[in-house]
């Protein structure tokens, strides 16, 4: 495995993280792509060094092993299936909303000004 790929998917789970930890919604989706990509990547990475052809007798080296690569189809469709699902949230929201960001939740609020005052009550320091 080269540094480079090594290095391509640190990049890509890097960056897609950092876009998932934002408030907008089009960077939430552009952050599970990169995630994505980076899973395919790291799947074949790890499958080693491609192996000859499935063919018996064409080649002195072993097959290749398929395994890798029906992983990385099946992140692919899951990657896919979740995009699609965070793009219709970001649809519904700018048909609700005018706009993409997430806002904060009312009842979050209150769940967390109560357990503030709950452990100012008993002397808790407040987390």
């Amino acid at each position: 495995m080269s540094a480079a790929l090594i290095a391509a998917v640190a990049a890509l789970v890097g960056s897609g993280v950092y876009l998932i930890t934002s408030r907008s919604l089009s960077r939430i989706v552009l952050g599970f792509s990169l995630l994505g990509h980076a899973a395919v990547l790291a799947l074949l990475a790890a499958g080693g060094p491609a192996g000859g052809p499935p063919i018996v007798g064409s080649s002195d080296r072993a097959p290749s092993d398929p395994l890798p690569q029906a992983f990385s189809l099946t992140a692919i469709v899951i990657s896919f299936g979740l995009t699609l699902f965070v793009l219709a949230l970001a649809s519904r929201q700018r048909q609700l909303t005018g706009d993409d960001l997430v806002e904060d939740d009312v009842e979050d609020r209150r769940v967390a000004q109560l357990s503030n005052t709950l452990s100012n009550d008993r002397g808790d320091t407040p987390a």
